[in-house]
C-alpha cells in the first residue's frame, strides 16, 4: 500500500489525491441524502417567510459531512469486499490508493465536525438523530450485510433519516410529520435496492453478501419485495396529504407516481430481466426527486 509520503508533489497527483479522498463520501449517493434532508428542513420551516436560508444551508452541510464521514467508515469495512466487485473495485481503498489510517482520520473528521454543525446551529435532537445515523450505518448495518438479508431493511432505517433530521433542525420536535417523511423514503428504498441488488447479483455474490438475489436465484422473493413495498407506498406517500402538509395537487402526484412504480416493479417480478430490473432502477431515482417537487410546489401555492 502506498503511503501518503509516495506522491510526488505535482498537479496531478494532488488532484488525484483530492478525487480519492472526495470518492471516500460517496458523493453521487449523498446528494440525495442532501436533498432529502434539505427537503425536511424547508417543510419543517413551515411558510416561506418563516424559512431562514443560511440556517438551511448549514443544517444541510452539517448532514452532508456526516453522511460523507460515515460513507468514508463504510468504505474502510468493506475495503476487501469492495475489491471482489466489478463496481466498487477501483473505490480508493478497495484499489489501495490511500490507507486505512488516513481514511479513518478523515472520516471521523467529518463526521465529528458534521455533527458538531448540526448541534450548534440547529439542535442537539437533530444532532442527535445524525449520530443516529452514523452508529445505524456502520455499527448495525454494515457489518449485518455479511450475516443476514435483513440487513436490506436495516439499511433503510438510517437511509431514511436525513429528511426527519432536517425536519427536526427546523422545528426542534420529532412531529407526525417527521415519521411521514422518514416513511416515505424508508418504504421507497426497498424496491429501489431490489433493482440494484438485482442489477448487480454476481458482483454481491462474489462478495458474499446474502442477498435476496443472490441466496434465491430464480429472483421470485426479489420481485416479491419489490412490488409488496411499491405497493405499500402507495398509501405510505398520502401521509402528508392526510397529516394537511400538502393539498389534493400532490395527493393526486403521488397516487399517480406510486402506481407507475407498482406497475415497473410488477413487471420486473413477471419477468425478472435485467431490462426490467433496470427500468424499476430510473423509475425509482425520478419518483423520490417527483414526490418532493410536489411537496415543496404544493407549499408554495
Amino acid at each position: 500500500m502506498k503511503d501518503a509520503a509516495a506522491y510526488p508533489l505535482s498537479t496531478s497527483s494532488t488532484s488525484q489525491r483530492f478525487a480519492d479522498f472526495l470518492a471516500l463520501t460517496k458523493p453521487r449517493l449523498n446528494f440525495l441524502v442532501v436533498v432529502t434532508a434539505a427537503v425536511g428542513y424547508y417543510l419543517g420551516a413551515g411558510s416561506g417567510s418563516d424559512l431562514d436560508v443560511a440556517k438551511l444551508v448549514q443544517a444541510v452541510i452539517g448532514v452532508a459531512l456526516v453522511a460523507g464521514g460515515a460513507a468514508g467508515l463504510n468504505q474502510i469495512y468493506e475495503r476487501e469486499t469492495d475489491s471482489l466487485m466489478w463496481r466498487t473495485r477501483m473505490r480508493p481503498l478497495a484499489a489501495q490508493r490511500i490507507t486505512t489510517t488516513e481514511a479513518m482520520v478523515f472520516s471521523l473528521a467529518l463526521s465529528a465536525a458534521g455533527l458538531v454543525i448540526v448541534a450548534a446551529t440547529a439542535n442537539l435532537l437533530a444532532a442527535s438523530l445524525a449520530l443516529l445515523t452514523l452508529i445505524s450505518y456502520n455499527v448495525v448495518y454494515t457489518p449485518m450485510k455479511r450475516r443476514s438479508q435483513l440487513s436490506t431493511l436495516v439499511g433503510a432505517v438510517p437511509g431514511a433519516l436525513p429528511p426527519m433530521i432536517g425536519w427536526v433542525a427546523a422545528r426542534g420536535a420529532l412531529t407526525p410529520e417527521a415519521w411521514a417523511l422518514f416513511g416515505i423514503v424508508f418504504v421507497w428504498q426497498i424496491p429501489h435496492f431490489m433493482a440494484i441488488a438485482w442489477l448487480y447479483r454476481e458482483d454481491f455474490g462474489r462478495a458474499g453478501f446474502p442477498l435476496l438475489p443472490v441466496v434465491e436465484p430464480d429472483g421470485k422473493s426479489t420481485g416479491r419485495h419489490a412490488v409488496l413495498f411499491a405497493l405499500a407506498l402507495v398509501p405510505v406517500s398520502l401521509a402528508p396529504y392526510f397529516l394537511r402538509m400538502s393539498g389534493p395537487v400532490y395527493a393526486l402526484g403521488a397516487v399517480l407516481g406510486g402506481v407507475v412504480l407498482l406497475a415497473l416493479a410488477i413487471s420486473f417480478a413477471q419477468s425478472r430481466t435485467n431490462e426490467r430490473a433496470r427500468r424499476l432502477f430510473l423509475g425509482s431515482i425520478a419518483y423520490l426527486p417527483l414526490l418532493w417537487a410536489l411537496l415543496i410546489a404544493d407549499r408554495l401555492r
